[in-house]
C-alpha cells in the first residue's frame, strides 16, 4: 500500500529560495509507485497552501501565483485531525472555507533556516504525531543555533575554532566593546556569521577593524546572537550521515570554493566552487573525518539525516565547522551527491530517509 507523503516547501527564511531547488529534487526523485504525495508550501510571508500544480512553478516561484491549483491548508496539532487540513474550495484571496483533512503518513520538510530546522516545525509534527524527516525539537533546535552547538560539543574531544558570542544588544549599546572582544578572539582575519542562519547567509570574513564593525552589523540583521570566529586555513570537508541509532557515514567530498570563502553566492548564485569526492586528504584524516562526524551527530541527539563540516588543515588537523539537520537536495548540494558516490540513489536515500522517519 502507498504511503501518504507530504513534501512541505518555501518557509519564512532567507533560504527560501534553496528549499524551492531542494523540493523540486526531491519531488523528481521520489519513485511514485511508493508514495501519494502531496506538496505544502508555505510563502515567504508564512501563508500556508495546499499545491497541486507544477514543478516548473515551484522552480521558477511563480506557484504561490497559481490561484487554481492553491487550497489554503495546515497541519494540526491535534493527532485526531490526522495531519493537513485544507480548504474545500480553491483559493480565492485571504478569506477561509470549511477545511476537510488528508491523513498524513510521513511529512518530508524540504526546508531550511528559520522556522523550518530550528526545532519551531519539528515540535508541530511531533504534536500533530505524524513522523517526519529530520531530528527531533531539540537537536534540530542546538544543531541551527552556532553557539548552543559549539558549548554543547566543547564536552567531547571534538577540535573547534577559538569564538566569542557577540548579541545585538551588545553590539548597538557598545560597538566599540563589541569590537573588543571580537579583536580577543584571535589576529584578523576573523570569520562573523549569524549564529542561526544556514547556506553561509550573513557570513563575512573581517580584515580590518572597519570590516569588523561592517560584518557585526550585517549578521546582526539575521540573528540577534553573532558569532564570531578564528580563521581555520584548510580544506572545507563535508560529511553525510545517515540512519537512527544505526547511523551510517559516506565518504567525506571536498568544497573548492573558487572564491575567498564558502558564501551563499559562491554556492547558489555564481556557481564558482567545485567538488571533489573524495576530499583530497588522506585516508587516515578521511576515517577521522567520518568518526568525528558520527561522534558529532549522537551527541547532539540527531536522527534521519545531517551533513556535518569541518576544515582540513595542512598538518591535517580536523576542526569542526558545523552541522546541518536539513541539508540541500539541490543539483548542487554534497548531501545526496556522497550518498550517490556510495552507491546510494537519489530514489533510494529518499527511501532510506522516510523509513527512519517512520521508525523513530
Amino acid at each position: 500500500m502507498k504511503k501518504t507523503l507530504l513534501c512541505l516547501f518555501g518557509g519564512r527564511s532567507t533560504e527560501y529560495e534553496v528549499s524551492l531547488m531542494s523540493v523540486c529534487s526531491v519531488l523528481r526523485a521520489l519513485d511514485t509507485e511508493k508514495y501519494d504525495t502531496l506538496m505544502l508550501g508555505i510563502t515567504r510571508e508564512g501563508t500556508w497552501y495546499l499545491y497541486n500544480g507544477t514543478l516548473e512553478a515551484i522552480a521558477d516561484d511563480t506557484w504561490h501565483t497559481d490561484r487554481a491549483h492553491l487550497r489554503r491548508a495546515m497541519l494540526s496539532p491535534s493527532p485526531a485531525d490526522g495531519g493537513c487540513l485544507y480548504a474545500e474550495v480553491p483559493d480565492c484571496g485571504t478569506e477561509l472555507h470549511s477545511f476537510a483533512a488528508y491523513k498524513i503518513d510521513v511529512v518530508f520538510p524540504v526546508m531550511h533556516g528559520a522556522f523550518c530546522e530550528d526545532g519551531t516545525l519539528q515540535g508541530l509534527l511531533s504534536m500533530a504525531g505524524i513522523p517526519y524527516v529530520g531530528p527531533h525539537c531539540a537537536a534540530s533546535a542546538v544543531s541551527m543555533d552556532k553557539a548552543f552547538t559549539k558549548m554543547i560539543l566543547s564536552n567531547y574531544p571534538v577540535d573547534q575554532a577559538r569564538y566569542t558570542v557577540i548579541t545585538r544588544t551588545a553590539l548597538m549599546r557598545d560597538p566599540d566593546a563589541a569590537i573588543a572582544a571580537a579583536e580577543a578572539v584571535d589576529a584578523y582575519p576573523l570569520f562573523v556569521k549569524p549564529a542561526n542562519a544556514g547556506s553561509s547567509v550573513g557570513v563575512s570574513k573581517a580584515r580590518s577593524k572597519e570590516e569588523l564593525l561592517r560584518a557585526l552589523r550585517c549578521a546582526a540583521e539575521y540573528d540577534d546572537k553573532i558569532l564570531v570566529e578564528e580563521c581555520i586555513v584548510g580544506r572545507e570537508v563535508e560529511c553525510a550521515v545517515l540512519g537512527n541509532e544505526d547511523a551510517q557515514t559516506a565518504v567525506p567530498g571536498e568544497i573548492d570554493p573558487g572564491s575567498d570563502f564558502y558564501d551563499y553566492d559562491t554556492k547558489y548564485v555564481n556557481a564558482t566552487s567545485a567538488d571533489h569526492i573524495p576530499a583530497r586528504i588522506s585516508d587516515g584524516a578521511l576515517a577521522r573525518v567520518r568518526a568525528q562526524a558520527k561522534l558529532i551527530y549522537e551527541a547532539l541527539g540527531c536522527r534521519g539525516l545531517s551533513r556535518v563540516d569541518f576544515f582540513v588543515t595542512a598538518e591535517e588537523r580536523i576542526v569542526f565547522n558545523e552541522i546541518n539537520t536539513l541539508p540541500g537536495f539541490t543539483s548542487i548540494s554534497m548531501y545526496p551527491k556522497l550518498w550517490n558516490h556510495m552507491g546510494k540513489s537519489t530514489t533510494a536515500l529518499i527511501d532510506a530517509l522516510i523509513e527512519y522517519a517512520m521508525q523513530a
